[in-house]
């Protein structure tokens, strides 16, 4: 549960990350810049377990993974859209960021509402207006990553190796 962070169409990872950071490599550098592009004051009004909800075509623009490392980083563990591009939808569970695609709940979600999300059971509730809108859920091994905190750790923890 957290407030919603609203952005329009067609977010890049310019605007997630601006190309200037992009020889940081530290997660909480990363965070502290997230959005940037979009809305300089992003970092100093999120808070831990804050959701961005955004149009079409979030996360377009380039493969790089800076991005869903930054929104991470943030605080912010889900975001809500009308449509994502592919391969920052599949960087984002591969880091174990929450992307759910709907359409409805995108569009009528506004900036500051309260919003909770039951990812199992795919319905994103809108605390404010008290609507409820759904999703297609995650399969159980899409899940299992995105509890595991990203694909890197679940394989640690499924070979049982210790990290260097």
């Amino acid at each position: 549960m957290g407030t919603a962070h609203k952005f329009g169409n067609n977010i890049d990872t310019d605007l997630i990350v601006p190309g200037k950071y992009l020889s940081l490599s530290d997660a909480k550098d990363l965070g502290n810049i997230c959005m940037e592009g979009a809305d300089p004051e992003f970092v100093n009004k999120v808070k831990r377990g804050d959701v961005i909800v955004a149009g079409t075509n979030f996360g377009c623009g380039s493969s790089r993974e800076h991005a869903p490392i930054s929104i991470l980083a943030s605080g912010v563990n889900c975001v809500i859209a009308e449509s994502f591009a592919r391969i920052f939808y599949r960087n984002a569970i591969n880091l174990g960021l929450l992307v759910l695609e709907s359409a409805e709940a995108a569009k009528a979600i506004s900036d500051g509402d309260e919003i909770e999300v039951a990812v199992i059971e795919g319905v994103i509730e809108n605390k404010t207006t008290g609507k409820k809108y759904f999703f297609v859920p995650f399969p159980p091994s899409i899940m299992e990553i995105v509890k595991a905190g990203g694909i890197k750790k679940k394989l640690i923890s499924d070979l049982n190796i210790e990290k260097n």
